[in-house]
Order: C-alpha cells, then sequence, then structure tokens
C-alpha cells in the first residue's frame, strides 16, 4: 500500500494488531482503487497524507502539554537560582576600616611600569608583568615577598627562541583552577603558562593588533581575549584550540572580564560604549553612559559590573539596563594639565566579588575604596589609600583582606604622562574591618 510499511521493514513482536475497522477501511480503498482514475488516486493518497499529518501534529502537541509544565518548571528555577546569584552580596563596605599607609608592602623588581596582575585563587601568589623587554613575568609569593620566578623577554620578532614574550604585556588572566596563566601582549600574541612552574605551554596567534583584555570563564579553561583589533575571540586552552570571533565595538577594546556565565563584557575605549557578549547566541547588549574613553571594566557579580573612563568617571551597571544605575563624575577630582583643568582619568576598578566594596585608581596619589549602596543604585566613598603613580591594575584576593596594585611611572596603554616620583612597583594594601557589633562607648581595637 502506498501509505503501509516498506517492504523490508521489520515488524516487531510489540506491534499492535491492526484493528477490523482499519482493515475493512483498506480493502475498500483497494476496492475504490480499480475505478479510480490517476488524478483521483493523487488526490485520495495527498488527503490521507495530509491527515495522517494532523494526527501526527497533534499527538505531538498533547505530548509537550504534558511535559511542558515541568520544563517550565526547571527553567524558572534555572533563572531564579542565577537572579539570586545575581543578588547575592557580601555587605562588607561598612565595615572596612581606613587602611593604614604603613602597613602597605611595596614589591620591587620590575624596572618599567607595572601593567597588569593577577592572585592566584587560594591567594598565595602574584603573578605580574609590565613595559619591561628584558624582566616580562613575574611570580610572587604574598606571605614572604619572595619573587620566586622569572621569565625573561626578548627582542621583537624571537619569540620562538625564548619563553618570554618580546613586547610590552597589556593583560593576563588565571583560571579559576590556577592550572593556567595567560598573557597578552602589544605584538598580537597571547601565550599560555603552566602557573606552578612558569613554563610556556602554548602560544595563540589571530589578534590583527594587541591584545588587551584576557579573562578565563569560571569554572572551565575558556579563554576570552580581546584586542585593539576591536573583537573579541574565544579559545579552548585545555585543547589548545581556537574557537570563534566576535565582532561588534567600533573603536580599540580596553578591558574585558567573565565570571561563570558563558558570556564576557568589554570595554569599547573612545566607541564609549560598554558591551556584553553572550557566547552560545553569537549576540551583544551594547551599554551607554561614559562620556569619554572607557579603560576599565569588572564583573561585580552576575548581574552587575563596574567601569572607569578618561572623562574621570566610575559607572555601576546592571545588566538589564542599557544606561548606568549609578555614576561617579569626577570620581578622583580634577587636575591641571597644561593650563586646562581636566578630570584625573580612571585606570583600574576592581570588585572584591559579590560584594558591595569597589576599588578604583588613577594617578591623582591614591587608590580610592567605595560603597555600593542598595541596588547598586549609588556609590558612596570610603576612603583614600596614598599611592603615588599610575595605578594600571587593581585586584581584591577572593577573601577580601588584602588589595593588590600594580604601578607605574606610565599608563599602561601610552605615555600621556610620566609621573617621575612613582616607583615602578606592587603594593599590597591589608584590609581591616572593624569587629562585629562593637559597643558605642569600646574603643575600636581592630
Amino acid at each position: 500500500a502506498a501509505v503501509g510499511r516498506p517492504v523490508d521493514e521489520e515488524v516487531s513482536s510489540d506491534s499492535e494488531p491492526d484493528s477490523p475497522s482499519l482493515g475493512r477501511r483498506r480493502r475498500e480503498a483497494a476496492e475504490e482503487e480499480v475505478e479510480e482514475t490517476p488524478q483521483e488516486k493523487k488526490l485520495r493518497l495527498a488527503k490521507l497524507y495530509l491527515e495522517q499529518l494532523r494526527q501526527h501534529e497533534e499527538e505531538r502537541a498533547a505530548a509537550e502539554e504534558e511535559t511542558q509544565p515541568a520544563d517550565l518548571i526547571g527553567d524558572r528555577l534555572k533563572e531564579d537560582v542565577l537572579e539570586q546569584k545575581g543578588r547575592l552580596q557580601r555587605l562588607v563596605a561598612k565595615d572596612v576600616q581606613p587602611p593604614d599607609p604603613a602597613s602597605i608592602r611595596v614589591l620591587r623588581g620590575h624596572q618599567l611600569p607595572v601593567t597588569c596582575l593577577v592572585i592566584s585563587p587560594d591567594d598565595r601568589f602574584i603573578f605580574s608583568a609590565s613595559k619591561d623587554g628584558s624582566l616580562i613575568k613575574c611570580k610572587w609569593e604574598i606571605e614572604s615577598g619572595k619573587r620566586l620566578c622569572v621569565v625573561p623577554g626578548g627582542k621583537k620578532g624571537t619569540e620562538e627562541q625564548h619563553m618570554g614574550h618580546a613586547s610590552h604585556i597589556l593583560c593576563m588572566a588565571i583560571s579559576s583552577d590556577g592550572k593556567y596563566l595567560a598573557t597578552g601582549d602589544r605584538n598580537k600574541l597571547i601565550m599560555i603558562w603552566d602557573a606552578a612552574t612558569c613554563k610556556r605551554l602554548h602560544i595563540f596567534t589571530g589578534h590583527r593588533d594587541a591584545v588587551s583584555g584576557l579573562s578565563f570563564q569560571k569554572g572551565t579553561h575558556q579563554l576570552y581575549s580581546a584586542s585593539h583589533d576591536r573583537c573579541v575571540k574565544v579559545w579552548n586552552v585545555a585543547e589548545n584550540a581556537y574557537m570563534e570571533t566576535l565582532f561588534g565595538h567600533q573603536d580599540v577594546i580596553t578591558g574585558l572580564d567573565s565570571l561563570s556565565r558563558e558570556c564576557c563584557v568589554t570595554a569599547g575605549g573612545r566607541d564609549g560604549t560598554v558591551r556584553l557578549w553572550k557566547i552560545p547566541e553569537e549576540s551583544q547588549l551594547v551599554f551607554y553612559g561614559h562620556q569619554g574613553s572607557i579603560d576599565c571594566i569588572q564583573l561585580i557579580n552576575e548581574e552587575h559590573m563596574v567601569s572607569g573612563a578618561d572623562d574621570g568617571s566610575v559607572a555601576l551597571w546592571g545588566l538589564t539596563k542599557k544606561k548606568p544605575l549609578a555614576l561617579a563624575r569626577q570620581a578622583h577630582g580634577m587636575q591641571d594639565a597644561q593650563g586646562l583643568q581636566q578630570p584625573y582619568w580612571i585606570s583600574a576598578v576592581a570588585a572584591l566579588r559579590n560584594s558591595d566594596l569597589l576599588a578604583t585608581g588613577s594617578h591623582s596619589a591614591s587608590v580610592k575604596l567605595w560603597k555600593c549602596g542598595e541596588g547598586f543604585r549609588k556609590l558612596e566613598p570610603l576612603w583614600d589609600i596614598p599611592l603615588v603613580g599610575f595605578v594600571n591594575s587593581l585586584k581584591f584576593s577572593a577573601a577580601g583582606d588584602f588589595l593588590v596594585a600594580g604601578l607605574g611611572q606610565e599608563h599602561r596603554l601610552g605615555r600621556w604622562w610620566r609621573v617621575k616620583e612613582a616607583k615602578n612597583s606592587i603594593c599590597i594594601i591589608p584590609l581591616k574591618r572593624r569587629a562585629a557589633g562593637p559597643s558605642p562607648e569600646a574603643p575600636d581595637s581592630s
């Protein structure tokens, strides 16, 4: 029969036998076939085929209705969990005491400005890099302040002959398990290192300009990179594989960050936008708020982020709003530059993950600590920490008990000014907190 099973199809013993009514219809159809014209036969078969399709769709719709409530509940639960993660906030800023300048530890070793640094996930080590041509990457033990590992660099074009970079390193990232370290330089290269041994494992090529931002997706070995070529690339470090490229920015990308979700955020320099990239969907959300070049960005949690620009402003964002939730203008004050008053550039931002505590850096001779107000709709200044020089990188420890700053005489991306009295160094700033529930009469002895 035209609508029956193929001749060679096996029929299972579990198949239901044809009903008497179905057999009668088939006999009647066979009898009618003798009297049908070819056109009538085509019409009848077409109607029968459409009827079968209709029945199939009804059965599928019924099956979906049975399972849909559970699926919807699962989806809602996932959304609720992610939303709660975004709202999960450690309220620590109110307890942070003004840091004692005498307690700041200074690690010296880089001859030129420190451009970037990261802290190992266990808060035991700092990795730093600079504009040095010969002293490229250092590993420091935080407790002792000892320099454990130095990777020498070389001249441009000699990357294959030695371990280190041959140009300024602009960015670095460490995987959340502490296994891999990634560094990106002005010469378009990304180098992957074994964080424990400082041994170079691989070189990623593909960017057409300086690599300015790197971040590992939390809990994975997926690496995001941003470049002055205005694109974001995705890499699988464990498999030494390139995955995809995302386009959208209209100017150089100056910073990048990511957390657990398969997405990242970027600062777009003078195109005036912050962008959220959704990797699986290959889509992006565009945020506007700063008036100048957006030079630094970091996620606070899965739902909020902070950015800084050379117009002196610091912005708090919610990932569901296209405009800032809060904006602090002239966050580090004003400077007299060649007879003109202009704001101090914001050159670095840092967030203590899932908390209300932020830090910002400039070349205003201080690092500032901030408190995020309720709902991330307010930025309240807390304390100034005196540090001379360009603050090119800031990172909180995972536990939040210290802040690390990378200082230089110059900005990490250029040489617009030079602070001669600054020391190219790494500063470890202890963060003490007020004891819980002190009595009003008792002196604060923390």
